[in-house]
C-alpha cells in the first residue's frame, strides 16, 4: 500500500486525538494523586514554608499556629480522614506544649475554632480551607497536618 504524506499526517493527527481523548477520560483525582506522590517538605517550617498538594499549597505549620493545627486534626478525625487513636496523643501534646491545655480551653481559641471548621492557618498568615478539596486530597492534607504537628511536639 502506497501512503501519501497527506494521509500520513491525517493518521498521525487521528492518533494524537485518540491519545488526548484517553488522557482526558482519566479521573481527575487520579491525576492529582500522581502529582502528590512527592513528599511534602520536611518540617512545618521548611524553606519556602509550603507543602505541595496536587498543585495546591498548604501553609507552613509552626508554634504560632499550633492551636489551629490541633483544631484541624480534630476536624480530620470528625470526618474520618484520620483515626482518633493516631491524633489524640499528638493533639493533646500540641495543646499542652503551646499553652492551650491548661486553664485556657482550646475551644476558647479562635484559631482552634477555625481549625475545627477545616481552615488551616499558616505561619505567614496564609490559610487553606480543607472543604475546598475532596477525597484523596483531603486525606493528604490531613496527613500533612498530622505529620507536621508531630514534628512540633
Amino acid at each position: 500500500m502506497h501512503t501519501t504524506p497527506r494521509s500520513l499526517k491525517v493518521a498521525l493527527m487521528l492518533g494524537a486525538l485518540a491519545l488526548a481523548g484517553a488522557a482526558q477520560a482519566q479521573d481527575f483525582k487520579q491525576l492529582l494523586k500522581q502529582h502528590t506522590g512527592q513528599a511534602a517538605p520536611a518540617g512545618g517550617e521548611a524553606a519556602g514554608g509550603l507543602g505541595a498538594l496536587g498543585g495546591l499549597s498548604l501553609p507552613a505549620i509552626g508554634g504560632n499556629t499550633a492551636g489551629n493545627a490541633a483544631g484541624v486534626l480534630q476536624y480530620c478525625v470528625q470526618r474520618k480522614y484520620l483515626s482518633a487513636d493516631a491524633v489524640s496523643g499528638v493533639k493533646d501534646k500540641l495543646l499542652s506544649r503551646y499553652g492551650l491545655g491548661g486553664a485556657q480551653k482550646p475551644e476558647q481559641s479562635p484559631d482552634y475554632q477555625r481549625g475545627l471548621m477545616g481552615v488551616l492557618k499558616g505561619e505567614g498568615g496564609q490559610s487553606f480551607n480543607l472543604d475546598a478539596v475532596s477525597g484523596k486530597l483531603k486525606d493528604k492534607a490531613c496527613d500533612y497536618v498530622l505529620n507536621n504537628a508531630t514534628k512540633l511536639i
